[in-house]
């Protein structure tokens, strides 16, 4: 997603009041409408974990209440991945309470993914790879979420080796890839998951789906689309299904400071909604 990206210094100062100085979940700032240009056929890649046939439901779990928590494991049928992004990455040290709710959360069989940013394939390699051992170690997460991805081809040998990486760190990872836009279809061959869009509802109108996205199966690509009017949330399912996105996130709350701090108030008609073809 573009937009888990920097935390916002209002929002560090309110959750050190209400967190008594447990570090809160971070996010980015959204940056990046969705756009996309025709690309080339890509080959064929390894099938991920969900169905093709039905939409699942995503949670970008950047929010530290039990309570919100609670209310997205709680979910029936259970989302399917979740987030867990301690302070954008996995923290300095092992944080009890993201602890106890990763185990709830695999309990009711969710995937529960690290977030570790490449800054668009500037950050050192060293760096995220350390976040992936901490993630493992501090958290037992199912795999991990790169964001500020970089979807241009020369990025894919810096990809591909991260998401090595990954799979040989993490038993049965699951890798998914935040490039918030359709990239070049070549990073398909190297992730489980590709977050092709990530920004608000007004942009999400507007976007052009490449052609060789019918190459792949639904679940594949997952859609997160936020400042989604309580009207609009069903005209946004609909998209999303029309678009071949097998993973969605709506929200109501805006781009700014973070649309994911807390869970979206209309969230038991967005499950009905995205669930109930299956």
């Amino acid at each position: 997603m573009t937009v888990l990206r920097g935390r916002a210094a209002a929002l560090r100062a309110a959750a050190a009041v209400l967190l008594a100085a447990v570090p809160p979940a971070s996010l980015r700032s959204p940056t990046h409408p969705a756009s996309a240009s025709p690309a080339p056929a890509a080959s064929a890649v390894r099938s991920p974990t969900p169905a093709g046939g039905c939409q699942h439901t995503y949670i970008p779990s950047m929010f530290y209440p039990s309570s919100d928590w609670a209310q997205a494991i709680d979910t029936k049928p259970a989302p399917r991945v979740m987030l867990l992004n301690v302070d954008n990455g996995p923290g300095s040290a092992p944080v009890s309470h993201f602890q106890g709710v990763v185990r709830q959360a695999q309990a009711a069989g969710i995937t529960v993914l690290g977030y570790s940013s490449t800054d668009y394939g500037q950050r050192p390699i060293a760096a995220v790879k350390a976040e992936v051992r901490q993630y493992r170690a501090w958290y037992g997460v199912n795999g991990i979420l790169l964001d500020l991805t970089q979807g241009t081809p020369g990025e894919l040998s810096y990809y591909r080796e991260l998401t090595g990486y990954i799979r040989a760190t993490v038993p049965h990872a699951v890798v998914w890839l935040n490039p918030g836009d359709y990239p070049d279809p070549g990073f398909m061959s190297i992730a489980d998951v590709v977050m092709v869009f990530e920004g608000s509802y007004a942009q999400y109108l507007a976007v052009q789906v490449p052609g060789w996205v019918s190459q792949y199966q639904p679940d594949r690509f997952v859609h997160v689309v936020y400042a989604t009017p309580r009207s609009d949330l069903a005209s946004a399912v609909r998209l999303s299904r029309a678009r071949r996105a097998g993973y969605l996130f709506v929200t109501n709350l805006p781009g700014s400071p973070n649309p994911y701090d807390a869970m979206p108030s209309y969230w038991p008609r967005e499950v009905a909604a995205v669930t109930g073809a299956c």
